[in-house]
């Protein structure tokens, strides 16, 4: 440690090489490690990963803090990040090992009851809500900033173990980044987080359950788009007529024998 209380620079490396070690040490003790684990350069790729990470850097009070935390998250530096209800809590590994903690001020009652009347009969199954697959008029409504699912800088505490007297430290902004990273994995966890029940914002969905919902008469097949699929000589009258199909054939055979035995 030098003058001003800094511990020496740590190489990526080592940073990574210390995280293991700390990670099995957790695990010995019965502890369940939850770490961010990155593939790549791309930090998120789903809708709702990339919906949180975009808010954060769309704030000016983060984008000159945030870029600092991309490069520990995708070595590896978040050895665990747990997140519950109004808050995250995780441990990174930087000079030493850190606790961060990023508290958000839950969505009011107000606001998310303006969110489900706004999405009402726009998302029709919890599937589709999860994976983000919905209109870019949902998205923009849940997107939306100070009114939508996702915190403004003042509805964000965060705090860290470490010398940084700034607010956001690396190794905030590495969770910040890392949260992103698991609501690609988990998107209901970012319902938990604001303590409010994802199936309210589904309306309109019909009583069939989750992927049981008969066929839209336009998606169903007819005998002449399977013929043109498969190269199939398919009978049109197969079906209601099938009996009276049979009947027909085997009053042919009869008339060919008979024919046959007069000769």
């Amino acid at each position: 440690m030098d003058y001003w209380g800094w511990k020496p620079y740590v190489s990526a490396a080592e940073r990574r090489g210390q995280a293991l070690r700390e990670m099995a040490r957790l695990k010995k003790q019965g502890r369940t490690v939850s770490p961010v684990i990155i593939e790549g350069r791309t930090i998120v790729t789903t809708f709702w990963g990339k919906a949180w990470c975009d808010n954060l850097e769309r704030y000016s009070d983060f984008e000159n803090r945030l870029p600092r935390g991309r490069t520990y998250v995708r070595n590896g530096s978040v050895i665990d990040l747990q997140i519950g209800p109004g808050e995250i809590k995780a441990l990174v590994s930087g000079s030493a090992i850190y606790k961060v903690r990023v508290k958000v001020v839950p969505v009011t009652k107000v606001r998310w009851r303006s969110i489900c009347t706004d999405c009402a009969g726009a998302i029709d199954s919890l599937i589709e809500l999860l994976q983000g697959r919905f209109s870019k008029g949902v998205m923009e409504r849940v997107c939306r900033q100070k009114t939508g699912l996702f915190p403004a800088p003042h509805e964000i505490k965060l705090s860290c173990s470490c010398p940084d007297w700034a607010d956001m430290c690396k190794h905030v902004a590495a969770v910040l980044y890392g949260i992103g990273a698991r609501l690609d994995q988990q998107p209901d966890l970012l319902f938990r987080l604001h303590q409010v029940d994802e199936k309210e914002l589904i309306a309109g969905a019909g009583s069939a359950p989750l992927g049981k919902t008969a066929p839209a008469a336009k998606k169903v097949l007819g005998g002449e788009d399977l013929s043109a699929l498969f190269g199939l000589d398919i009978d049109q009258g197969a079906g209601a007529d099938a009996p009276a199909a049979k009947k027909s054939k085997s009053a042919g055979r009869a008339r060919k024998s008979s024919r046959s035995k007069k000769r």
